[in-house]
This record gives C-alpha cells, structure tokens and sequence, in this order.
C-alpha cells in the first residue's frame, strides 16, 4: 500500500480502538438483525449474481475501483473482480437494475452501506491485510463456492490467525480490522455477496466520523467506478 494510505489508516484507526474493543467475528443476531433476509434468499441472490457476471471481463478489478488496493487485487497474476451493487451509500443504477432482488434486499436493510458479488478467480489468494477502521463491519454470504473432491471447501478465509471454511449459504460477520487473508484453491470463480454495513452501537463522535470517511470515500470510488464501467450515470445516492 501507499504510505499515505497506510498512515491515514493508522490514524484513522486510533480513533476507533480508543473505544471499542470486539471480537474478530460477531454475532449476527446482535449486529445484523437483516441477516437473515439474505441468508433466506441466497440462492435467488446467487442466480442473479451468475447472470450478471457471465461477462467476467466487463467486471472491474478491484484495483481500478481503488488504486491503493493494487497489491492485494493483482497478487499472483490472479484477478480479484467486484460488481458493485452500493457503494459507501451511493447506488449503482445499472448494477441494480441487473439483480433487482437482490437490489430490493439491499434497500430493505438501512445499515448497507456497501454492497457487491466479490468474485475470485481460480488459485486466487488475497495475502494478509487488514481494513482501515471499525465503524464498518463485514458480511459475506457465500454464493459459488466450489468443493474439493472429497466434499470440504476450497475456499478458506483467516480472520486473526482462525481459518474459517467458507460454503455456499454460509455467513461470517467479522471486523476487518484484523489480519484476514483469503485463498480459493479450486480452479473455478468463487463468488461472495460482501456487504459492508454500519457497525451499531457506536458513540455519537464515532458514527459521525464514520459517515465523514463513508462521504469521502464514496467520492473517489464513483469516479474510479464512473471511469470503469464508462457510464457517468452508474451511480445515484
């Protein structure tokens, strides 16, 4: 990374680790409730996900979203594509529109703040890092997840020194503060629902510095997405 991202992460950080202190992986129930609508529906969300990826090659990487995040989105000569659904608040029109199901559950859930099909090529695997700061917490629900021949998953995530199996179906809510790396050891896609949503409970200085940085991020991910996907009307708060 970028040593000015890297020490605005830091700085960022210290805000939040002054007051709060969770585990690497959370509960759903407590921190969010929505869930279970998502997880009810995940074979409609993943039959929209498929139809709309068919052409993988218009799928930006996740680079050309976010240039800071190069190393980790060209690791291995392998891609790492999202299709954005929301991002930080604002919508993607005419992502949308292809997955309006999955697009209805998204707008049902007020805590969403990002919304994509994070897809990884076959051999993929996304090296250790960590994200910049705890206002926000992450959702995977597990889409296409290819199995080994003899039934486990090919697909592992590690969260803080855990590896967790992911499957098609299966949830993790985790902080992505901590150290996390991810590998799809098949040789086919593995596609997540990755939904990023506001972390409950914060302090009123907190939630309003986590909607400043939500605000200032959004800006540069819609002229990075304008610019990817060519439209300059993809996306609508």
């Amino acid at each position: 990374m970028g040593k000015t991202y890297d020490l605005a992460c830091k700085a960022v950080g210290a805000l939040y680790d002054h007051a709060i202190s969770t585990p690497p992986i959370l509960d759903l129930n407590r921190y969010f409730p929505d869930h279970r609508r998502f997880a009810q529906n995940w074979h409609r969300i993943r039959d929209e996900c498929l139809a709309a990826v068919q052409d993988i090659g218009s799928v930006p990487q996740f680079h050309e979203l976010m240039e800071a995040q190069r190393p980790l989105s060209t690791y291995g000569d392998k891609y790492w594509r999202l299709f954005l659904l929301k991002a930080y608040g604002s919508n993607h029109r005419g992502n949308q529109a292809k997955c309006p199901f999955t697009a209805s559950l998204i707008k049902q859930s007020r805590s969403v703040q990002s919304a994509t099909f994070s897809i990884l090529e076959g051999r993929k695997h996304i090296p250790m890092h960590r994200g910049p700061f705890r206002g926000i917490l992450r959702y995977h629900l597990g889409l296409v997840i290819p199995r080994k021949p003899d039934g486990s998953s090919s697909n592992r995530l590690k969260i803080d020194g855990v590896v967790h199996e992911l499957k098609e179906g299966g949830e993790l809510l985790w902080d992505d503060t901590y150290p996390h790396e991810a590998w799809n050891d098949s040789e086919a896609l593995r596609a997540v629902l990755m939904l990023d949503i506001m972390r409950p409970g914060m302090s009123l200085p907190l939630r309003l510095v986590t909607r400043a940085i939500i605000v200032l991020v959004r800006v540069g991910v819609e002229l990075k997405a304008s610019r990817a996907y060519r439209s300059l009307v993809a996306f609508h708060s």
